[in-house]
């Protein structure tokens, strides 16, 4: 089947095509852009690669079945994905308030999409043709495969597979697993005998048992009634996360069992070289008249590699792209920065040369059996594992190929740098102040108190100081003025004030200011998230602190910007509830003035009220269009 220049997205198109029905309907919650950082666009071009007919249905009004049917009855199945995020941090910030717009929607609007896409879309496909195998997948979809606290309902709910009643759950990355389902029920299979495929999750009949030899989880019911058998669940989850060496993994629900096969093994260099080199538009559907903000940040973006070893609790890119490093070829990444010179719209500069770290580029184990047998959940925390490869060779000589293409002005590092591999490196670091930094350069140290840090498992603060001395040195050697901008997290599971105090003086003697905060979002299936729920540590069991009241929430972010006006009396409410009064004053090391700043007063007057001047109201869910509260 040759390419073509969009897959399509409207019976008109799929007319055109001479098409009597696709074989898969795309069903995903964003919008439309064929572009590699786009998983309905992947996933479409690896199917079109394999001979399949693809038909992308976007955004679909999941009110009435009628959209599901626009595009005729899939000849094989729908793939329903809720989109690049979850649609529930998509949707809400960390407060629970409704987000005002949505980056992979045109023109950024919210409401294109429903809270909790997945299950929407699913029964809307069931209802739309009775008996067409509906296949859910993507990021909401993998991280909800077994039961899972909720932080938006504050509980535990059952797996998406009891909630959506999709027939397989794929979790972790597709592009495998989808052409796999797409081949075997092309070959007339039936969905049972797909059970024992890699990275698919299922729900069993009443009179089913699990497969011998799977991991047996506590209950649905046992994880909804106690904090200790959900520790033990996650604990028993996390364990399970090297596709080497996995088990498969099961869970009751009443009388059914939900089971999830192991992880899909990393993929070889030459198939995601292979991934990358599909005929993508690189540009979104031309049936939208406004740009997709999200597209506009990663156009001229390159992605080096997928998955990390660095198991942060509070980030989940390890459980859904995986552990283990795959990188592309210096070849691969070469021709796709030369196909940027074809493009009219190419200006010189690219976005990002990264992935979901900056330098974990051709990084792995050094011993390939210690690596199948490894079960450690990070290799870099609490140290960095001696059998890693942490060379930064490979991926400076691939920096210096990029920006010594003719048409590239300049080859920008967007991705967040892993501090503690980048000083194993000094030559990185100049290689990054000197030629890929724009004026500043986005590191995450998250926290500056060592128990938080444990708990985050991340490097301590004296890395990102030693980072930050190192890079600033090589700025000037390179004659430009930079700027570091660290990001942190307030409010994650074991900070508490005293925490935030130590974090805020810490700002202070550095110089630093965040003029963004980001507070801690508890997502399914992460170990923080489980610390969050039941106030231990499913790995050490050892209990944590944990900050849920809006008000204390509240506290510690202000302690973060304590040199904000507005913040003062937070700041100061919260420095006498810890006893630290001595921080109050018109001293050097005091972390605000004796007397409020102009503003403050202000501020405080017009606390609990909107612009108007209105009390705020308590949000009632975000569904456009919903009439009357939930």
């Amino acid at each position: 089947m040759s390419a073509l220049p969009f897959l399509p997205m409207g019976a008109a198109e799929i007319d055109a095509l001479g098409w009597e029905a696709p074989d898969v309907v795309f069903v995903t919650g964003d919008a439309y852009v064929d572009h590699p950082a786009f998983a309905m666009a992947v996933l479409g071009r690896v199917l079109e690669a394999d001979g399949f007919r693809v038909a992308i249905l976007s955004q679909p009004d999941w009110r009435s079945v009628d959209p599901f049917r626009s595009l005729g009855r899939p000849r094989l199945f729908f793939a329903v994905s809720a989109g690049n995020m979850d649609s529930m941090v998509n949707h809400y910030t960390a407060n629970r308030r409704p987000r005002s717009d949505d980056a992979y929607s045109p023109g950024g609007r919210a409401g294109l999409r429903p809270d909790r896409a997945t299950n929407a879309y699913v029964q809307r496909c069931r209802q739309a043709y009775k008996g067409v195998p509906v296949i859910a997948g993507g990021v909401e979809a993998s991280l909800r495969r077994f039961a899972h606290y909720d932080y938006w309902s504050d509980k535990v709910v059952a797996s998406i597979l009891v909630t959506s009643k999709a027939d397989l759950v794929v979790h972790g990355m597709g592009e495998e697993p989808i052409v796999e389902i797409a081949r075997a029920l092309d070959a007339g299979r039936g969905l049972s005998e797909l059970r024992t495929m890699r990275s698919v999750a299922y729900l069993g009949g009443a009179r089913e048992s699990p497969p011998t030899g799977a991991v047996v989880l506590p209950s649905f019911e046992d994880v909804k009634g106690s904090v200790s058998a959900f520790s033990r669940a996650t604990r028993l989850i996390h364990k399970e996360t090297n596709p080497y060496n996995a088990n498969t993994v099961a869970q009751k629900h009443g009388k059914r069992w939900v089971v999830a096969q192991p992880p899909a093994e990393p993929l070889p260099m030459d198939k995601v070289d292979g991934i990358h080199g599909l005929p993508f538009a690189r540009a979104q559907h031309p049936s939208y008249d406004e740009n997709v903000p999200a597209f506009e940040t990663v156009r001229f973006s390159v992605s080096l590699m997928r998955g990390c070893f660095g198991g942060c609790t509070f980030c989940s890119i390890t459980l859904h792209q995986g552990r283990i490093v795959q990188s592309r070829s210096r070849r691969s990444v070469l021709d796709e920065v030369d196909r940027f010179g074809d493009d009219d719209r190419f200006t010189g500069v690219i976005s990002d040369l990264g992935g979901p770290t900056a330098n974990m580029y051709r990084m792995r184990c050094k011993e390939p059996e210690i690596e199948r047998i490894c079960r450690r959940l990070s290799c870099v925390h609490p140290t960095v594992c001696r059998l890693l490869n942490t060379s930064h060779a490979p991926l400076r000589k691939l920096m210096a190929d990029v920006r010594g293409r003719r048409h590239v002005r300049k080859a920008l590092v967007a991705s967040g740098v892993r501090m503690d591999l980048a000083l194993r490196d000094r030559r990185y670091i100049d290689d990054l102040a000197a030629h890929h930094t724009g004026g500043r350069i986005k590191v995450a140290p998250e926290h500056a108190s060592k128990g938080v840090l444990d708990v985050m498992r991340k490097p301590p603060i004296e890395d990102f100081e030693e980072f930050s001395k190192l890079f600033l040195a090589s700025s000037r050697r390179a004659g430009k003025r930079q700027q570091i901008v660290p990001y942190f997290i307030s409010s994650h599971p074991g900070s508490d004030l005293d925490a935030m105090i130590e974090l805020a003086s810490f700002l202070q003697r550095s110089g630093h200011r965040p003029l963004q905060v980001q507070d801690f979002l508890p997502t399914p299936m992460d170990i923080a998230t489980s610390i969050y729920h039941t106030r231990v540590d499913p790995l050490t069991s050892k209990r944590r602190q944990v900050a849920k009241r809006t008000r204390e929430r509240q506290l510690q972010r202000a302690l973060m910007q304590y040199f904000k006006p507005e913040n003062y009396f937070l700041v100061r409410k919260a420095l006498l509830m810890a006893g630290r009064e001595e921080l109050i004053g018109d001293h050097e090391g005091a972390l605000i003035p004796s007397r409020p700043p102009r503003g403050a007063v202000s501020a405080r007057k017009g606390e609990g009220s909107d612009s108007r001047g209105r009390g705020q109201q308590r949000s009632v869910g975000y569904r456009p269009h919903r009439k009357g509260k939930k």
